[in-house]
């Protein structure tokens, strides 16, 4: 059955790629966007006659649509709920109008339409997990609140939100749960659209902007491929799937040392160190990296410091249904990302990384 879809959030970095898997897969898909009008990911404008764009916003209800847009709604029978703020250092306001209240009113328009809801959450509403359960413990798939510390208002309201389509489940609603990791590029090539959240923070600890920050080798991040996010989505919407939740994440978790002996492998990268949260001091910053730990770095240090770990029993249930799998995750992945930031120029100033040289070196080439 060829499906309809509503996906909010449509011009973001999920919701665009969203789009595209899911015109790939036969459906016919309301981009719902609130400024811009073309949709472009990291292989160029997306066009398609199953292709409908309309304006609106989630912050007003029944998203703002036009009695005209309106109209279209009777042909939905899924909404992809990916409209929300990423930031980790926006005004509660935001938080607030943006992720919960437009939550409330992406459900209700869903409860009066009938139509079936994929809601785009986070896997990093866990917080701080590890407080409750021990160091290196398991979040998995069913958990949500579990009186687990928050470190920002973004967690928060990711909180607030499912715990909205929660209950909205518990009332009836056909709902299913997307939880991305940290979004990054295509596991295959490595390609992003744009580059943001802890890509800015690789490219000033990079530059030599932040030189130390507080934190532990032995923390975990989960990389969520940016094709890994939206196949999930695309299976549970094509596949019908409801009442399950699926964690987004590649198969492998990377530490904090991985990530540095990854970045010492470019000779025009700096490398920062970590140090303890207890022996960090701002005040013993230089003043121009202490500006850059106050406007950046201080948003994302919660990230290095935690060990958790994430269920993944139902996404790779999910994947395996159609002989997919995780893709890894680890080291090899953030090489990947690396060189893809180097050939679009958003990392240094593009030399080569070890390996290139050596290769050279070995055919007696000169890089």
């Amino acid at each position: 059955m060829s499906r309809v879809v509503l996906v909010t959030g449509a011009a973001g970095l999920v919701g665009t790629d969203a789009c595209r898997e899911l015109l790939s897969r036969g459906c016919t898909v309301l981009a719902l966007v609130h400024r811009t009008t073309v949709l472009v990911d990291a292989d160029g404008p997306i066009h398609s006659p199953r292709l409908i764009v309309v304006r609106g916003d989630v912050t007003r209800p029944d998203l703002g649509l036009s009695s005209e847009d309106a109209s279209l709604l009777g042909a939905v029978d899924t909404i992809v709920h990916s409209a929300a703020t990423t930031d980790f250092a926006a005004p509660q306001e935001v938080y607030d109008s943006l992720n919960v209240a437009g939550t409330e009113h992406v459900v209700a328009l869903a409860e009066r339409i009938g139509a079936r809801l994929v809601h785009v959450s986070t896997s990093y509403l866990c917080g701080r997990f590890e407080s409750v359960a021990g160091p290196a413990a398991t979040f998995s798939e069913d958990m949500l609140d579990e009186g687990q510390p928050l470190d920002n208002g973004y967690e928060e309201s990711k909180l607030k939100a499912e715990l909205v389509v929660r209950r909205a489940a518990d009332d009836g609603l056909e709902v299913a749960v997307v939880r991305p990791g940290i979004v990054c590029g295509d596991s295959r090539t490595g390609r992003l659209r744009e580059y943001r959240n802890l890509y800015l923070v690789l490219k000033l600890i990079t530059e030599g902007k932040l030189r130390t920050l507080p934190g532990r080798y032995g923390a975990t991040l989960a990389l969520a491929p940016i094709d890994l996010v939206t196949r999930v989505i695309a299976d549970v919407v094509t596949r019908g799937v409801s009442g399950g939740v699926f964690h987004a994440v590649g198969a492998d978790m990377i530490s904090l040392r991985d990530v540095s002996d990854v970045l010492s492998e470019y000779p025009c990268f700096h490398v920062n160190r970590f140090v303890p949260a207890a022996s960090f001091s701002v005040d013993q910053l230089e003043r121009r990296e202490r500006m850059y730990y106050e406007r950046v770095g201080r948003d994302y240090i919660a990230y290095f410091d935690r060990t958790v770990r994430f269920g993944t029993s139902a996404v790779r249930e999910l994947l395996a249904e159609t002989g997919g799998s995780l893709p890894p995750s680890g080291p090899d992945l953030l090489r990947l990302l690396v060189d893809d930031c180097i050939r679009a120029g958003y990392l240094a100033d593009g030399l080569p990384g070890v390996d290139a040289v050596v290769a050279a070196h070995a055919s007696g080439g000169a890089t």
